[in-house]
């Protein structure tokens, strides 16, 4: 390495000369190379495994015979320093014809000629950004030159392991199998949900209509729940969080199914021992149902922002191309919400007459949506418990965990990656990449 170095440090002083500056960050790279080559040689020597002693020349084979030692095989494995080889022993079951190499399951490098420190890399990047963009990352942080199909099938397949291993806690949580949680009580624990839109691949929808009547849907719904405590307010009163205490669940799944994963999470961060338990989401069924079923007793509340937007979608209906008007029927609509007077909205809203169908269908469907959510709609009440009244967490949350990983331009998944990457994402963005990363180093 000494001798590699020296050389490198002779041709840069050299250019040095000749132009009369240094360029630091040739300089630095350059030496990031030469280590990281010497590097790759020193793992290759470590990665020399001796022949097997003689009692050690025959291993069980799974079909129940046992396998015998063959030979020492190499094969070249990408490291965080670049390519290293690798030669270790090589058995036969002479019954079943099968071979094995003890060595790569001992190394965790079995069926892959990826080392576990350049997957780990590779699942952040990709979980983070666009395969392609994961790849430049890894060329330009790591100075490991990968595909971005190679970035794209190990973050997937990271996440598919992720997602598998959330499951198989799902299905012990259905039979009550729940997780020891300890610690002090909670004054106060949120649980938000929503959906968004995933773009996806056309067969995904096969069969499925899209919100314009008539044309096939181009999306599938990815539901995103998301648990944080509170414990303060400010001198106003307004409830305060830190945003480092938020924790997510998503997955493009039946609202059945996403409701046993919400709960789940709810459990870990501390549900049952939350002195006061709040649900929060905008005015969809599959929200409300969910509530009820996995989290009954909590206080339900309709995000104040979203119930706005119903009145203003009405007030567009009722005056059109007529903002003056809108804003003066929302000013005395909107005060009915805020004070909590959902009552009085709704009477107002059925008194409206109007001999345009349409219109009269939608003042309906308006109307019945306050009555419907009435006792959700008790905003002073809320805010004298200083409870938050907006779903802006879980509404950031789609944006981030979602939208900007898997919405963007040109992007369409199939649901299998969408869920693997989306279960990647909630792992990182939650802190468990680390936790979930530990026992395979132990393995």
């Amino acid at each position: 390495m000494a001798r590699e170095v020296d050389q490198l440090l002779r041709v840069i002083f050299q250019g040095r000369r000749k132009t009369g500056r240094l360029d630091l960050e040739a300089l630095e790279m350059a030496v990031r190379s030469a280590m990281h080559q010497a590097g790759a040689a020193a793992l290759t020597q470590l990665l020399q495994f001796a022949e097997p002693s003689a009692e050690q020349r025959a291993i069980p084979c799974s079909c129940g015979q046992r396998a015998q030692y063959r030979e020492l095989r190499s094969k070249t494995v990408l490291t965080a320093v670049g390519p290293a080889q690798v030669a270790r022993p090589y058995y036969l079951c002479a019954h079943c014809h099968s071979g094995q190499f003890p060595a790569d399951c001992e190394l965790d490098i079995e069926n892959t000629e990826v080392s576990p420190g350049v997957r780990r890399m590779e699942a952040l990047v990709g979980q983070d950004a666009p395969f392609d963009r994961g790849r430049q990352q890894m060329r330009l942080l790591a100075d490991l030159t990968v595909t971005a199909k190679a970035v794209e099938r190990t973050a997937e397949a990271i996440g598919e392991d992720i997602a598998a291993r959330q499951q198989r806690e799902i299905q012990r949580a259905v039979q009550l199998d729940l997780p020891l949680v300890i610690g002090k009580p909670l004054p106060i624990l949120y649980i938000e949900m929503d959906g968004t839109g995933v773009p996806v691949v056309k067969k995904e929808t096969a069969g499925r209509l899209g919100k314009t009547e008539g044309q096939p849907a181009h999306t599938r719904e990815g539901k995103l729940g998301c648990v944080f405590p509170q414990t303060h307010w400010d001198q106003e009163g307004y409830p305060l969080r830190d945003p480092d205490s938020t924790t997510y669940v998503g997955a493009i799944e039946t609202a059945e199914e996403f409701g046993k994963r919400l709960y789940l999470e709810a459990w870990k961060r501390g549900w049952s021992r939350a002195e006061k338990k709040v649900v929060i989401g905008d005015g969809a069924e599959w929200i409300w149902n969910l509530a009820q079923q996995h989290f009954p007793g909590a206080i339900q509340i309709v995000d104040l922002y979203h119930a706005r937007q119903h009145l203003w979608g009405l007030a567009r209906k009722l005056h059109p191309n007529d903002e003056v008007s809108q804003k003066r029927w929302m000013l005395i609509h909107q005060d009915l919400l805020d004070q909590g007077a959902i009552k009085r909205l709704t009477v107002a809203l059925r008194s409206i007459h109007t001999d345009n169908p349409e219109l009269a269908d939608k003042i309906r469907i308006e109307a019945d949506y306050f009555h419907r959510n009435a006792l959700r709609m008790r905003y002073p009440k809320f805010r004298r418990q200083h409870l938050f009244v907006g779903s802006g967490v879980i509404e950031g949350g789609c944006k981030t965990v979602i939208g900007s990983r898997l919405k963007q331009s040109g992007m369409f998944w199939t649901v299998r990656g969408a869920n693997a990457i989306l279960a990647l994402r909630c792992c990182q963005l939650n802190g468990r990449f680390e936790d979930y990363w530990e026992p395979r180093r132990a393995v």
